[in-house]
């Protein structure tokens, strides 16, 4: 995985060990802007030492090939957003989940389009992935928007899919065929 450029101030690259402090901060920075799509989450999960631990975790996903996490850094080395690709099936499956998220002050900019269409192209490129899946809840139309326009077409619905904001809450389902 490389880094790329997004923007002149904004760049995708791979998540690494040293992330917990900015990835703590920017939680921390969007917390209310993200509560109402993700889990309920423990006071815990705010702290340095937590997003250290989950990014040891996550970087050991990836030398297992389970999954790929990359981060939006600004050019002030601020972590402004996720991009995760989740849940890699291989066999005849070939296929993966992919979730993210963005800064509250950057959303409307076209860079999570940006980001999603680059990781799609690495899913297939360097991984020969067939498909990836992605799930929104129904009134999220920006992210529905950014998957639309990375070339996910919605295939589904899921009544009570997963847990969001204390609740289960049904989601609109995308996918993407990378290729046949």
């Amino acid at each position: 995985m490389t880094e790329h450029p997004l923007t002149e101030d904004i760049r995708l690259r791979p998540l690494r060990l040293g992330d917990g402090a900015a990835l703590a901060a920017a939680y921390i920075r969007n917390r209310a802007h993200l509560e109402p799509w993700e889990p309920l989450r423990d006071p815990d999960f705010y702290t340095v030492a937590s997003q250290q631990a989950q990014t040891r975790y996550a970087v050991a996903e990836h030398s297992r090939g389970a999954a790929l996490r990359w981060v939006l850094e600004d050019a002030q080395s601020r972590i402004v957003g996720r991009l995760n690709v989740t849940d890699i099936v291989r066999g005849a499956f070939q296929s993966a989940n992919v979730g993210y998220w963005l800064d509250a002050e950057l959303t409307g900019r076209g860079l999570m389009t940006r980001a999603v269409r680059i990781a799609s192209d690495h899913a297939r490129d360097e991984l020969g992935l067939h498909r990836l899946q992605a799930g929104t809840l129904p009134e999220n139309t920006g992210s529905q928007a950014v998957l639309e326009r990375a070339g996910f077409e919605r295939f589904g619905f899921a009544p009570r899919y997963l847990r969001s904001a204390g609740q289960w809450r049904d989601h609109v389902l995308f996918q993407r065929i990378l290729h046949d």
